[in-house]
Parts: C-alpha cells; structure tokens; sequence
C-alpha cells in the first residue's frame, strides 16, 4: 500500500467519529474503504488514490469509554482543494462500523503548506535577528578597538624594579601612581600614558626615586586597601597629591568619567596625613579606659611659666594675616616652623588634631577663643604659638605664647 511522506502531503482532513459500541482500529479502516467503494468514479477511488501515493496512511485514533467509541481519522492528500473537499465531504456518508451505527463529520482541512510557511517566517526572524547581533562594527566601534590594542601594546616595564608604567613616564613633569598593571591598562585605554604601578601594597625603591623628580599623584582604589597604601606612600615618600576611585569601585574598572573627576578632587599629600592622623586620634578616645583605684588623692602641680618667646616683626604679621583671612570660618590652620601651611581642620576637631601632629606644628591659628583645653594639647604637641580671636588662658598659665587679635 502506498503511503504519503508528511512533507509531500498539501492537506490534512481532519475527521471526528462517534460509534455506539466497541470496535477496533482496522473495523474503521474497513468502513471507509467498503462504503465509500464505488462512490467517487475511478479517479477518486481511495485504494487507487492511495496505491499512487495521493492519498496517504489514514491514522486512526480511538478511545472506548462506557461501551462507546470516540475518536479521530487524519487522511493525508497530494490532491487539489476541490478534491480533497471532495474526500472529506464522503467521510460523512458513512453510518456504520462493524455491527454497531456511527456517526462521522469532517471538522476540518489543514493546509500544511501555511504551517510550513508559518514556521519558515518565524525561523527566518530568527536567523536575521541572529545576523544582526553578529553583525560587523560600525567605524566608530572598529577605531576604538584599534587604538585600545595600540594603547595596550604601550605598556612597558620601567626601572630596576620592572613596574608596569605608561611611555610617557620620563617625558612627563606629572606622574600618577596606582596599584596594578589593570589599573595602568585601564588609565592606558583613556588616554593616561603618565601612570605607573606599584606591584602591591609596599613602595618600591623606583617609586620612591619617583617621587622625588616627579609632582606624584597617588591613585587608589576606594577601599580600606587604598587607604593602607597612602599611608604606606606618605611615610616613605613625598607625594604631592592623593586620590581616590568611587566607593567600593577600583580604579581598573572605572570610566573615564570618574577618573576626571577622581583627579579633579585631589587633595594634597600633608592634607591627606592631617585626616590619617584626625582618624587615629578619633579611634584612640573611643578605645576604653580603665583606672585604677587611688589610695591617696594627687595634687597636680601646675607647670612653670615659661617666659613668652620673642616673635618677629614677620611672624606677627603672618600670623595677623591668616587670623584675619581665617575670620568668620570657624576654621582652624596649623603652620611648620617656615610658615608653610600643614593643613586646615574645623575648630571642633582641632584639640584632636593637635593631639596627633607629633611635634611637627609650630603655630596655630584658628577662629575662636583660645581655652585651657585647647592650651595643654597645644603643650603636649610642643606648639609654639597659639593665635585666637580671643584667649582665656594668662600668660603665665601655660608654656605656649598665646596670642590674641588684639595683641598683634
């Protein structure tokens, strides 16, 4: 017997069938070739149709249920539309099954030539969209990742220590200092040729030589690791100025955006020590004290006077020029002995950066009253001057030269 492959076939007839009894699959089959024998003419004879390979395998699907059979037939054909109209219109005539009556209805003709086109529509949007995101780069796209490869290919190690660097070390008056070759690279794509890694946390001799040609700028991630190595840098090099990426970003990983940004908001190296330091002290006062019981009170003796140190002409008027400038500020500014500028702090946090300039202030100068607090931490920093709008403290109750506005 002839039999349709699906992709040959044009159309499907789709036939329902309802039988009052139990019968089998063959019982079906036997029915629709006995009783439509004859029917059609020669030329549409089913047995014929299907021994020429017109008229495909006839499925049969059957469930018994309670003594009645229900079901479905499915007539594959190559014929054309009036024809199998034709087919399926004579599944109908059909009114028994074997011993028992039955009642048929073609329900429907699938055209499988519109499932096939359906599915050759939706698999060609797939391929095109598959093209399209596999498509080549515009220009743009194509010199950007030229100049990166270019950029990259830069990259080189210098001094005896092998640090991954930019080409442009040498040449360059500025140089930045980061962590990691990722981060030279990333520094490298935006057009940094000036940067210069590490290698780790520790300074390296040729960063430290470095540092003393170069104007540096210290270039960290933004993390507790980045602060552990500017206070590496800043203890054992002279670095002019510090930065820092993002919070919770590193620098290999930020735009170029956020590295101007990042350099615009440099602070000085001294500056970057004072808020270390700042930090320090803040900790040690919150650390817990313990005291030991007294047997007996102490009396404390209060320190000799110390005679009031002559100033110059040129220390006075600096001093009266900075107090004034610092007016209405409520700031507070701490000079080395050359009258150089080691930092400024708030008022409200200046008796604890007093507490940690470890001998390194000679003068302060700040916007406020100068009181006894403030005048034994400037003691025990071994400060000089302490200049303030107004003072609480005489002259011979503390060893600082306490100078107010109206005494300059």
């Amino acid at each position: 017997m002839g039999k349709i492959s699906p992709v040959a076939a044009k159309y499907i007839v789709h036939v329902t069938i309802e039988i009052d009894g139990v019968v089998d699959k063959p019982d079906v089959i036997g029915a629709i070739f006995g009783q439509t024998e004859g029917l059609l003419g020669t030329d549409l004879e089913l047995r014929e149709l299907q021994k020429s390979g017109r008229i495909g395998r006839i499925e049969v699907n059957t469930d018994t249920r309670s003594g009645k059979t229900k079901g479905t037939i499915d007539i594959p054909s190559s014929l054309d539309k009036a024809e199998t109209a034709i087919i399926a219109a004579a599944m109908e005539i059909i009114q028994r099954i074997g011993p028992c009556t039955a009642k048929i209805q073609a329900q429907s003709i699938e055209d499988v030539r519109v499932s096939k086109r359906n599915f050759v529509i939706g698999r060609a949007k797939e391929l095109l969209k598959n093209l399209i995101s596999s498509s080549m780069p515009d220009s743009q796209e194509l010199a950007d990742e030229v100049a990166y490869s270019v950029r990259v290919m830069e990259i080189q190690e210098y001094g005896k220590d092998r640090l991954p660097a930019g080409p442009a070390i040498d040449e360059s008056d500025e140089i930045i200092v980061v962590e990691g070759r990722a981060d030279v690279l990333n520094l490298l794509k935006h057009g940094f040729k000036n940067a210069v890694a590490m290698n780790g946390t520790s300074a390296p001799e040729t960063i430290i030589d470095l540092c003393k040609k170069k104007v540096v700028t210290v270039f960290v991630d933004g993390d507790r690791g980045g602060n552990l190595i500017i206070k590496e840098l800043t203890s054992v090099a002279d670095i002019d100025y510090v930065t820092k990426a993002p919070d919770g970003k590193e620098v290999e990983e930020i735009t170029q955006k956020e590295i101007h940004k990042a350099i615009r908001s440099r602070i000085s190296g001294e500056q970057a020590k004072l808020e270390f330091a700042k930090e320090e002290a803040t900790y040690s006062e919150r650390k817990p004290r313990f005291f030991r019981p007294q047997a007996r009170p102490v009396f404390e003796r209060k320190p000799a006077a110390k005679p009031a140190m002559s100033i110059s002409l040129e220390h006075k008027k600096k001093f009266k020029e900075l107090l004034e400038n610092l007016i209405g500020t409520r700031g507070a500014q701490v000079l080395d002995q050359k009258l150089s500028t080691l930092g400024k702090v708030p008022v409200s946090e200046l008796q604890s950066t007093i507490k940690s300039l470890n001998n390194t202030a000679y003068a302060v100068i700040f916007d406020g009253i100068i009181d006894k607090d403030t005048a034994r931490a400037a003691e025990s920093a071994n400060v000089k001057f302490l200049v303030g709008m107004d003072s609480k403290v005489r002259p011979n109750e503390s060893r600082v030269n306490v100078l107010t506005v109206g005494e300059l």
